[in-house]
């Protein structure tokens, strides 16, 4: 891909919802999740060493992904949720 074919996926990334940021970053979480609770089944390491691969690197692809779309005001109104939600 050149230059100017990542503008247009980051320019139409940059356009979606803050909802459907906020979608990506769970996806990450359980992403993150999947690769490293898979160190728990029985099974190869070759295996377990390829599921991690998949995983992380769908997480951080997910990851990336969402802060592209959120940007600096999306995170702005994250850290602000965060700040205003109840603590147990």
């Amino acid at each position: 891909m050149t230059r100017p074919n990542f503008d247009k996926i980051k320019n139409w990334l940059k356009s979606l919802s803050f909802r459907t940021g906020v979608t990506v970053g769970i996806i990450c979480i359980f992403c993150y999740g999947f690769s490293f609770a898979q160190m728990l089944l029985p099974i190869s390491v070759t295996a377990k060493s390829i599921l991690w691969t998949i995983f992380f690197g769908l997480a951080k692809a997910t990851q990336y992904t969402a802060i592209i779309i959120l940007g600096k005001t999306g995170i702005d109104r994250l850290k602000e949720l965060r700040k205003s939600s109840p603590r147990c």
